[in-house]
């Protein structure tokens, strides 16, 4: 098992497939599995019984995964979609940075 270099919260954009160039935010991450669920990308419908959470039940859309290496993240700073590179800070952390324009990936920086 790999580490991922995309996390929940960053925008990503879809490079392949029927859901190419749509950009997202990312809900979950499965490493295990190599998948990622980006929000309103690759919806699929579902028919759901009537329950306390659905009381009518019926049809619903859900986010369906997408393969990790179907996206990339998208730069905040120069709006593209772009490569990770890392970087150690002085007191011993990463930093994940842009390999395009060099800014920071992560929020906290």
């Amino acid at each position: 098992m790999q580490k991922e270099n995309i996390r929940k919260g960053d925008t990503v954009r879809a490079i392949t497939g029927k859901e190419r160039g749509k950009e997202g935010t990312v809900l979950r991450v499965f490493s295990a599995k190599q998948t990622v669920y980006v929000e309103r990308l690759n919806l699929q419908k579902k028919a759901m019984k009537p329950s306390q959470s659905h009381p009518k039940g019926g049809i619903v859309e859900r986010e369906g995964s997408l393969q990790l290496s179907n996206v990339m993240i998208v730069c905040r700073s120069c709006n593209r979609p772009t490569r990770i590179g890392k970087k150690m800070l002085p007191d011993g952390k990463k930093l994940r940075i842009c390999k395009r324009c060099g800014d920071a990936l992560d929020k906290e920086a």
